[in-house]
């Protein structure tokens, strides 16, 4: 029996997957216990990766209209409808929408395709809910798209934030790393921002259900708090302008503003601020709403502006 290591394709936690194939051809899959993901543990999803790898129920050839054809008749269908669109309607009638997971190659010639000889700049692709806002908070907040710690980060933190989160459902295996994590130490505190009550929120120490879309506001309370405690450094990116944006943020400003009780805003500043380790894990809660480019931002620049030194301090998407 072969055995290949490979990743499973879903969520962004990128479990490590060990794949063998019988003499049969028939897949089985088991979690990599070698693997820093995952250590070997694998969701519902995962431990079902055997079963979609056959080929029935899977379109093998080009059809037009219902009916099976040829590849260069595929290609000359679509072209011609293309054209009689364009012709018609003009080049603003048509829109490509791609997929996050091509590769750079197939998004030039996507792009290419469509703004070079097309001549409309309708291409979008499933990345814009998440990871172009992600890549625009990174940038501004440190100078580059990078994630600046790890899943081994996860055990070694004093506070966990989840920010727009439900890890439960969305990232099951990390949920579990997290869960394990704080039955190891039961000093970890976990705090749960989002408005609603997900399952994510049962081994939170403290649920902010704060109003939808004021989660900048949040963020600029803290990095004001961390400013009047003395917890920022100087020389980050952005700095002076992030903390003169975030001037006047009060508690009583930012409870109004998210609808939440003061002592729970306080009690959370508090928290962050004292903890010597602590790690946001941020997702799709605030990546897609119109304002995410400021919003993500705003809850990676109170890293830099507070203290990184120490393993298991940093932003996470």
């Amino acid at each position: 029996m072969k055995t290949i290591r490979t990743t499973c394709p879903y969520c962004g936690v990128g479990c490590g997957v060990l794949a063998s194939v019988d003499d049969a051809g028939q897949v089985s899959v088991r979690g990599d216990d070698q693997h820093p993901a995952n250590l070997g543990r694998l969701c519902v999803k995962g431990a079902a990766l055997g079963e979609t790898t056959g080929l029935a129920g899977r379109l093998l050839t080009p059809e037009v209209d219902g009916q099976q054809v040829a590849w260069p008749q595929a290609l000359a269908e679509t072209a011609a409808r293309l054209r009689q669109i364009i012709d018609q309607h003009g080049p603003q009638a048509v829109a490509f929408y791609a997929s996050g997971q091509l590769l750079t190659e197939d998004y030039y010639a996507a792009n290419k395709l469509m703004k070079g000889f097309i001549g409309a700049a309708n291409i979008d692709t499933n990345s814009r809910l998440c990871m172009s806002s992600a890549v625009t908070g990174y940038k501004r907040a440190f100078g580059a798209d990078v994630v600046p710690c790890s899943y081994d980060d996860v055990e070694n933190s004093d506070l966990v934030v989840l920010v727009g989160s439900n890890a439960a459902w969305a990232h099951p295996v990390l949920f579990q790393r997290l869960a394990q994590a704080k039955r190891d130490n039961p000093r970890l505190r976990i705090v749960a921002i989002d408005p609603r009550r997900t399952a994510t929120c049962e081994i939170a120490d403290r649920h902010l259900a704060l109003a939808p879309g004021s989660d900048g506001g949040l963020f600029a309370g803290l990095l004001n708090a961390l400013a009047e405690a003395g917890a920022c450094v100087d020389g980050f990116r952005d700095g002076p302008q992030a903390l003169a944006a975030a001037r006047g943020w009060d508690v009583a400003r930012v409870a109004a503003f998210c609808g939440l009780p003061a002592d729970e805003v306080a009690g959370f500043y508090r928290e962050f601020i004292a903890a010597p380790r602590a790690i946001t894990l941020y997702t799709m809660g605030i990546n897609p709403p119109a304002a995410a480019t400021n919003v993500t931002p705003s809850s990676t620049s109170i890293w830099p502006a507070g203290s990184m030194a120490a393993a298991a301090a940093a932003p996470f998407r």
